[in-house]
Formats: C-alpha cells, structure tokens, sequence
C-alpha cells in the first residue's frame, strides 16, 4: 500500500484497475459490484479466476470441457 503524506495509506489506483477488469472480464460483473467488494474478496476472486483458468489450460489437451465441470 502507498502512504501519502498525511498518512493515510491509499491502494495502488493501476491494482485496482487490474483487479477490476480481471474479474469483470471473467464474470461479467458491473464495475459498482466489483468495486463495492472489500480489498480481500476481490483478490479472492482474482485468485479463482487464476485457478479455473489453469485448470481448464491443463485440461485442453486431454478434452474440451466446460467451465461449468470445474465447479
């Protein structure tokens, strides 16, 4: 985290923006959703997005599967 004069410590703004467009590109959720989720559950939700899509990378050579058989 960046601490600013003042001392308030503000989240990096180039994080958020990745953060944000990652999940929404995935899930399609709405900017105000993402962006209304504490720090923790949107990194959560980075994290399961990165974990699907190794799954499915790994998977592509044995048969095509759907996002749906992962859950």
């Amino acid at each position: 985290m960046f601490s600013p004069p003042g001392g308030i410590a503000v989240y990096p703004e180039e994080k958020l923006f990745e953060e944000v467009g990652f999940i929404a590109y995935y899930f399609h959720w709405d900017e105000e959703r993402i962006l209304n989720m504490p720090h923790w559950e949107r990194i959560r939700w980075c994290e399961e997005i990165s974990k699907i899509n190794k799954r499915i990378s790994s998977d592509k050579d044995e048969k095509s599967i759907s996002l749906l058989d992962l859950l």
